[in-house]
């Protein structure tokens, strides 16, 4: 009996050193305890070209770390399943410090720790790391996740805390808003120029070997047979006018004009042929203006005084004298090297230009003859072409060198100009675009080159209450950047 009650007790005590044993071989998981995980100001997670930049301050103030213990602190990215490691932070409890370093060589989680004893740990880190880019880090969250260590390496408690959601811009692709100029219904041009054409003193009959004379009427003749004889154009009319030099009697000069000017379109009509009313005259006996514009360039003594009477309302031939005896040196100056040039012709051609409909035809002009097309027909080639492309670039580049004061045309080149980021261009273009909504919209776009968001916002916001649809996108954009 006694045997018996000895053989159950020796039986009860195995069963229990069984289940003892059991239960220390039970996963470690099931005797983790939850621990804390310090807190982070200041996280910032950003594409730095081919990485990405991790930076945050952690606040190791609250953390304790008993002697034998070790705490790991590790930013992890996760995204799916998917995610990567940062380097770790340990804080080591003073035993725990000397079994590693003794045991080990090393530390917990091996190259990259940046590690401390817990009587020496700082209050706050700063946390720096950059990594290679992968695409799969955007829209990843980082963690920041605390294991703490016991003995053999153990782990007795552990936590996580979700930092930041990593949303990497998008870089900003504008949509450029190119306008389709209005298609001229009839191509009227025309081409003007200056002729200074020598008479003999007091004549009105033109001598064609007279000094320069043989040069300036070339200029007017060349002018003429540029459009003359080309087969997409017809010439329409041509317009004289005569102006003589202030000196003399107005009556005189008047005289002049007139005789000079009516000796030049005869000089005209017997060249070509021309219906008389083809060409048209006027004149005017002294030219003022022109002295007018002299002056104002030179770098005479007494010109802010000379322009004063120039631009009086006293008689002409009392103006005259008036410079003449007030200030004759600067007259005798006026006489020999200004008042030569105000004897002059100028003329102009009015011509129109077919309307070309033929798309190679249009395309091949473009680069030989650009100043037979419209707007219209430069677009049109645009459209041929990929946006963007060098030919496409070429196109709106040349338009704007056709029309350099046209709005459309600065507008096309300056979106031209933003495509392929040369922003110095742009702005010159954008200088006399106008204050279409588009033109709002491609300002707004080189703000954003220049990184001047607020000035961005406030263009594409004036664009998108027009209803401009691309600005409208833009504002989007910009949502992101306070």
């Amino acid at each position: 009996m006694c045997s018996n009650l000895l053989q159950m007790r020796n039986m009860k005590k195995i069963l229990f050193i069984i289940i003892m044993l059991i239960v220390r071989s039970l996963p470690a998981w099931t005797q983790i305890a939850p621990a804390r995980v310090p807190d982070t100001k200041h996280v910032s997670v950003a594409k730095e070209g081919n990485y990405l930049a991790v930076k945050m301050n952690m606040d190791l103030r609250p953390m304790k770390v008993e002697s034998n213990r070790a705490v790991l602190l590790t930013p992890v990215l996760v995204h799916g399943d998917q995610n990567i490691a940062l380097n770790s932070v340990a804080v080591y409890g003073h035993r725990r410090y000397i079994y590693y370093q003794r045991e080990y060589k090393g530390m917990l989680s091996g190259n990259g720790e940046t590690m401390f004893k817990a009587s020496e740990k700082p209050d706050t880190l700063p946390y720096h790391m950059l990594l290679p880019w992968q695409e799969w880090m955007d829209g990843a969250t980082l963690e920041l996740r605390r294991n703490d260590f016991g003995c053999c390496h153990t782990v007795i408690a552990q936590g996580v805390r979700q930092l930041h959601m990593i949303d990497i811009p998008k870089p900003f692709i504008p949509q450029m808003a190119y306008k389709c100029p209005i298609a001229e219904k009839v191509k009227n041009r025309s081409v003007s120029g200056h002729a200074f054409i020598d008479f003999p003193v007091n004549k009105t009959v033109i001598y064609p070997d007279y000094r320069n004379n043989t040069a300036e009427l070339a200029k007017i003749i060349g002018t003429i047979d540029s459009v003359r004889n080309d087969k997409d154009i017809t010439v329409k009319s041509l317009s004289i006018k005569g102006f003589a030099s202030p000196e003399s009697p107005y009556s005189n000069n008047t005289r002049l004009a007139k005789g000079r000017t009516a000796a030049l379109k005869e000089y005209v009509l017997r060249l070509y042929h021309f219906n008389n009313d083809f060409i048209k005259t006027s004149y005017e006996p002294e030219d003022w203006e022109g002295l007018r514009t002299f002056v104002e360039q030179s770098g005479l003594e007494h010109k802010k005084e000379l322009l004063a009477l120039i631009d009086s309302d006293m008689e002409p031939d009392s103006k005259e004298r008036k410079i003449k005896t007030t200030y004759p040196d600067e007259y005798r100056f006026l006489l020999a090297t200004i008042y030569p040039a105000l004897r002059h012709s100028d003329y102009k051609i009015d011509y129109e230009i077919r309307t070309f409909t033929d798309i190679e035809e249009i395309k091949r002009l473009v680069r030989t003859q650009p100043q037979k097309l419209s707007l219209n027909e430069f677009y049109q080639a645009a459209q041929t072409y990929e946006a963007g492309s060098d030919d496409y670039n070429y196109v709106f580049e040349t338009a704007v060198r056709m029309y350099p004061s046209d709005p459309i045309a600065n507008l096309n080149a300056a979106n031209s100009a933003l495509s392929r980021q040369d922003i110095t261009a742009a702005e010159q273009y954008l200088a006399k675009s106008g204050d279409s909504p588009e033109a709002d919209y491609a300002r707004g776009v080189l703000a954003v080159n220049k990184k001047d968001y607020e000035a961005a916002r406030r263009f594409m916001t004036r664009a998108a209450d027009q209803g401009l649809k691309q600005a409208e996108e833009a504002l989007v954009y910009l949502s992101r950047f306070k």
